[in-house]
């Protein structure tokens, strides 16, 4: 007996090794990505951009014909390019169950004797995430909680302990920008990360820790250059119908919303202070919450709607028996904000930028997997998720309810927005540093003589922004590109430029629309620098990992544990 099961292990584990060194031996030949590239095109980008981002989509919100037109045109590509349905039942989609809801809000501040109601939407856009049809919160306590923030690991938490239950918080943007105590110019890097925003600086963090503080509601104080984007894009992205997943367990506020900074200002100012001054005492380590002495009372009416939103799947088999039960997952948002009645003129939000094209670029990405000699060991699976801009809805359901199991899911790669403006000497990492997907990324870079920067930005916490994160906050592996900023044959600050002009005029507007002056060779070259990391990902026997210290790693350790 005991020989007979020795012999089977000696059998497993010389087998093991004959089929790590059949993968070692497959990779040391390099495989010929030519076709692939050469299917990657500014044409057919720039056609199935603007085919994604004219009218007739209507700006493909989910829930509506919209998203009907949108999802069929995309089974309709995936299938004439051979590949396989990879959702459901062998079916091209998941479902995602939503609540879609319009608030009406009303808003009043009490003062002493005084009453003021508040005017929507130029001094505050709010709703309730509650899935009822009316919400009312009367005589609730204004409570200032500086950032919101309880983070151990830095030794700060802004509640010191505070009963804050049926309170509605007051919060300011970001994380606390903590000045560095040798030099007062710059951040301190040990804490929240210095220039970087942590989760703990994202909105969807502050309406959570309100929650399961037993707060009634959360206001978010606005200011354009921390959040990253100005006044309007809060009223174009939260004054509207606003979407959850059916069915939600997350603790939850009954209201939420934001307040401009002007008005922000007046309510400091009718304490006996100022908005500065609460801002500076919110930056000190030893800050109490402050009752700013007055009342609010919200009275929210909900149009609730029940749908059943798609993400659309397919799939492209792995050629190795054995790893094809393996899965590199390559994601896109295909929705955007749908249309705007109300609107004079133009009334479609079209999302060419954001994100037609990276829907346009995940069907490059197929495209080119297909034209190639010989697919990838293991299965890719192409996911043009939705809801992605009412809180990363789609990949957030994928990622609760994977159709593939997240142990054999070896990475994730995200495409939101690609670089419209020309080719570039450089390539930025969102989230730089956070596992060896870098490597790769380094790899394919130097191969297109480009080089390999941290985004300019961190501050903005786009890595918190997009379908990757969903991902990443289940243990897989994620990356995320966006343009660099060396433009070739362009001055120093061109890119800068470029990326705050469609932030003023173009971000959640109706203007997102294909542009006559686009570039999409830098586009074209990061598809196919892409092209080139995923295919490395899906034929290395090692998988990649986060990086230590990165807050990912220990899912992903307890996830693969098992099958160590």
């Amino acid at each position: 007996m005991f020989l007979r099961r020795f012999a089977r292990i000696e059998t497993a584990a010389w087998c093991w090794g004959l089929s790590l060194l059949t993968w070692h031996a497959a990779q040391a030949a390099p495989r010929d990505l030519s076709a692939g590239f050469a299917a990657i095109s500014t044409n057919s980008l720039l056609t199935t951009t603007a085919t994604l981002g004219s009218d007739y989509f209507e700006g493909r919100g989910p829930g509506t014909r919209g998203e009907e037109r949108t999802t069929a045109w995309l089974v309709e590509r995936f299938k004439n390019l051979g590949l396989k349905p990879g959702g459901t039942g062998g079916s091209w989609f998941q479902e995602v169950p939503m609540v879609g809801m319009k608030s009406t809000t009303a808003l009043s501040f009490h003062q002493g004797a005084q009453t003021e109601a508040l005017t929507y939407p130029q001094d505050f856009v709010s709703w309730s995430p509650v899935q009822k049809d009316s919400i009312s919160v009367h005589g609730a306590e204004l409570v200032f909680v500086g950032y919101g923030v309880a983070a151990p690991e830095y030794g700060w938490d802004d509640y010191k302990g505070v009963d804050v239950r049926g309170k509605i918080l007051v919060m300011l943007i970001n994380d606390p920008p903590v000045p560095d105590p040798k030099d007062a110019t710059r951040l301190d890097d040990s804490m929240f990360r210095g220039k970087a925003m942590t989760y703990y600086g994202r909105w969807t963090y502050k309406y959570e820790i309100a929650a399961a503080k037993g707060a009634a509601g959360a206001l978010i104080i606005h200011e354009t250059k921390p959040a990253a984007y100005p006044w309007f894009v809060v009223v174009n992205s939260w004054g509207r119908e606003r979407f959850d997943l059916e069915g939600s367990k997350e603790q939850q506020v009954k209201v939420a919303g934001w307040l401009s900074l002007e008005r922000s200002q007046k309510l400091f100012a009718s304490t006996g202070t100022t908005y500065e001054a609460a801002k500076a005492l919110a930056l000190r380590k030893d800050f109490k919450p402050v009752s700013l002495g007055v009342t609010a009372d919200f009275d929210v009416t909900n149009t609730v709607r029940h749908v059943r939103s798609k993400n659309v799947m397919a799939r492209l088999d792995g050629s190795d028996r054995k790893a094809s039960s393996e899965w590199v997952v390559v994601t896109a948002h295909w929705d955007h904000l749908g249309m705007d009645a109300s609107l004079p003129g133009d009334k479609i939000y079209n999302g060419a930028a954001d994100n037609a094209i990276g829907t346009a670029g995940l069907v490059e990405l197929a495209t080119a997997f297909t034209k190639l000699p010989k697919a990838p060991r293991r299965t890719l699976l192409f996911a043009a998720v939705t809801g992605e801009e009412q809180g990363l809805l789609g990949a957030k359901y994928y990622a609760e309810h994977p159709l593939h199991p997240l142990e054999r899911t070896v990475a994730a790669i995200n495409m939101d927005g690609l670089n419209t403006w020309g080719a570039t000497s450089d390539v930025a990492i969102v989230g730089y540093g956070n596992s060896t997907l870098d490597d790769r990324v380094r790899e394919a870079a130097v191969k297109q003589s480009r080089t390999v920067k941290p985004e300019n930005t961190p501050e903005k916490g786009i890595f918190y922004r997009s379908d990757h994160f969903e991902f990443a906050k289940v243990g897989v592996p994620a990356l995320y590109l966006k343009a660099g900023r060396d433009y070739v044959g362009r001055p120093e600050d061109y890119g800068t430029r470029k990326a705050d002009e469609y932030t003023d005029r173009d971000y959640h507007k109706v203007s997102d629309e294909v542009k006559p002056d686009w570039d999409l060779t830098g586009a074209v070259q990061d598809l196919r620098l892409l092209l080139e990391v995923t295919d490395t990902v899906a034929n290395t026997p090692s998988w990649p990992e986060w990086s230590p210290g990165t807050e990912f790693k220990a899912r992903r350790d307890a996830m693969l544990k098992p099958l160590r």
